[in-house]
């Protein structure tokens, strides 16, 4: 009795010491904006949210090029490629809600249906009849489930290291890992330590020594929005894996717009594998694997991954 005592109360105290430690408020909008939306940065209203969106390039392009980010990320993680394409290409970038400075979606559904809709009603009030649509990991899933439910409005697919197939991880950012798990997950809506947003970050990358410290940074304060934090315990414990659980991953083959596969040989959490898969199920594929590079190579090396976008983009089907 007096051994459990002891134990009782050494938890206890090193708890309260973690939470004293560790704790973090959320932190404002007004601030994240002050810092992290610029001058091409706008909202817009879409289902009771504000949606943070950058309409960015050439204005006289027709055909927009739509980039959707994944997990944790927000639309930051476009910039280096819209710097190399905006030249010669208009480029459409925005926060799902979940992340960055858009925030929680006000009912708690972030399906890959909600995330369609959401993404139809953006391009239906910039009055976006047809565009060229890509993402990366969970926006990659989001693009794929697009193109299948308005296939009229898609020209081109660009799918990077997306998800759609069951998951066969290598390794697994540490936040996704806790967020999963009931306990711990609704601790870090108030226990969030810096070092292990570094360390979910350097986890996607092939060479860490790529993530600097205002990278980091972006993704931790991000992360900090108001709402972010259970919005993203919400959507990783809805689902596990979406396509795996109902089994959309066959509607893959029925898709017929003509497909970029872009994919980094060092990729973890989503490995190379899928890329093959897809490789496999689209019909009209172009598959481009990256040489030493991981699940982000848009942020981990733009004129590498950018170089395919460009011929894609150019390329006459």
């Amino acid at each position: 009795m007096k051994f459990l005592k002891i134990l009782f109360i050494t938890l206890f105290v090193g708890l309260l010491a973690l939470i004293i430690t560790f704790w973090k408020n959320d932190l404002s909008v007004d601030y994240l904006k002050s810092k992290y939306a610029n001058e091409e940065s706008e909202f817009m209203p879409i289902n009771g949210i504000q949606v943070h969106f950058r309409d960015q390039g050439l204005a006289s392009d027709s055909l927009p090029l739509v980039l959707i980010h994944g997990t944790a990320a927000s639309l930051h993680t476009w910039e280096p490629w819209v710097s190399e394409l905006k030249e010669t290409k208009r480029i459409i970038t925005f926060d799902l809600p979940a992340y960055g400075l858009t925030g929680p979606n006000a009912n708690h559904d972030y399906s890959q249906k909600a995330y369609v809709e959401m993404l139809d009603s953006l391009l239906i009030k910039l009055k976006k009849n047809r565009c060229i649509l890509g993402g990366n990991s969970l926006g990659g899933s989001v693009s794929w489930n697009y193109a299948i439910e308005h296939p009229e409005k898609i020209e081109k697919l660009i799918l990077v290291d997306a998800g759609g197939y069951p998951l066969k991880s290598t390794s697994v950012p540490l936040a996704f890992k806790l967020a999963k798990i009931p306990i711990l997950s609704n601790l870090l809506e108030y226990i969030t330590p810096r070092a292990m947003v570094e360390s979910s970050v350097k986890n996607v990358y092939f060479d860490p020594s790529k993530v600097s410290n205002e990278l980091i940074d972006r993704y931790y304060e991000l992360t900090l929005r108001e709402g972010n934090r259970e919005a993203f315990k919400e959507r990783l414990a809805s689902t596990k894996n979406t396509a795996s659980k109902n089994n959309t991953s066959e509607l893959i083959k029925t898709i017929k717009v003509p497909t970029l596969i872009l994919w980094g040989d060092g990729d973890q959490l989503i490995p190379v594998e899928s890329a093959y898969k897809f490789h496999d199920d689209l019909p009209n594929d172009t598959l481009v694997i990256l040489k030493n590079l991981g699940h982000v190579p848009m942020e981990e090396d733009p004129k590498a991954s950018v170089k395919a976008v460009k011929e894609f983009i150019n390329k006459v089907y």
